[in-house]
């Protein structure tokens, strides 16, 4: 339901000539896209045996789909149209009837309701474990600088004169695809700690890419940045979830994922898109252009300190 009405929503977009309709309806469509990905994570977790060794294979054609639908678009040659909008109304509407086909899963059979749940023991002693909490604002806090890569990079990219610049950004979902292939192989190897550091630091050292592609003028430095988003967001961001899902009583998986997604599509991302809009503001120039190596320096040092951060203070010893 939730996809089919969202995908009304999105057609009602592609229709409206002013602002003031189209945010709230934009607002309207995130807050019924947004809730689908911990329920259908949550569906995932529910029938498969082993999250760690089979979630990233499911996962993956999230990836490979994001791929199609950047050179999709990029084929078309409609970044500033509408149609994209119309697209994604259809294929939305197409989702929630496919949805109907899925495996039927039942609620889990509770003994309290939710709110007792939330209070009860199980959840306090997650929360009083330092290490999960550590982990858990070191995600919250990654969502400021990757919300300056998900915002900005694309007009970055244009300004800077990079031709075929969406169909160029799938690099980075290519290499997304090669590092959840091969994140059980570091699950086996790894502790989850050095894994999630990796991850953290390169959100940072991927916009130090891009200032020195700014300084040689070379378009081989941006594309190193662009290809870093695979690493960045497997070895942080889905690592966390997994890790989120094995650690949260079975009867909550579904509001485990819904807090996660939750703590970074919502209060992360508002909070960073907050913060990289008013950085890109700060910097633009007389001509509309932008100070694009000044705009780097936040979301770079950011990173790295959230990185050595989680790496101090995170003092789980467990493997992934």
């Amino acid at each position: 339901m939730l996809h089919i009405v969202g995908g009304g929503l999105l057609f009602w977009v592609s229709q409206v000539q002013e602002f003031a309709w189209f945010y709230p309806l934009m607002l309207l469509y995130v807050l019924c896209y947004l809730p689908t990905f911990s329920l259908s994570n949550a569906l995932c977790f529910h029938h498969i045996e082993d999250t760690k060794r089979d979630f990233p294979r499911i996962r993956v054609w999230g990836t490979v789909a994001w791929i199609l639908a950047g050179l999709l678009i990029s084929w078309l040659k409609v970044e500033d149209q509408v149609l994209p909008f119309q697209i994604a109304a259809t294929c939305s509407v197409l989702q929630g009837l496919y949805s109907l086909t899925l495996p039927a899963t039942p609620p889990q059979k509770q003994k309290e309701n939710l709110l007792q749940s939330l209070r009860g023991s199980e959840m306090q002693a997650l929360f009083k474990d330092r290490s999960l909490v550590v982990m858990v604002v070191a995600i919250a806090l990654i969502c400021i600088p990757s919300s300056y890569y998900y915002s900005f990079v694309n007009p970055f990219l244009n300004e800077f004169g990079v031709t075929n610049a969406a169909g160029k950004m799938a690099l980075g979902q290519i290499t997304e695809i090669i590092f959840m292939l091969a994140l059980p192989w570091f699950f086996v190897r790894w502790r989850l700690k050095y894994i999630i550091f990796v991850g953290l630091l390169t959100w940072g050292l991927r916009y130090g890419c891009f200032i020195l592609g700014i300084h040689f003028h070379s378009e081989a430095w941006l594309m190193l940045g662009i290809g870093m988003h695979g690493l960045a967001y497997i070895f942080s961001m889905l690592s966390a979830q997994i890790y989120l899902d094995t650690r949260v009583p079975v009867h909550l998986r579904g509001t485990g994922q819904g807090f996660y997604s939750l703590l970074t599509l919502g209060i992360g991302v508002f909070i960073g898109s907050t913060i990289a809009g008013q950085t890109v503001s700060a910097h633009t120039l007389a001509d509309h252009s932008h100070n694009w190596a000044q705009i780097w320096w936040l979301p770079t040092w950011f990173g790295v300190a959230v990185a050595f951060g989680f790496l101090y203070f995170f003092k789980g010893k467990q493997r992934a």
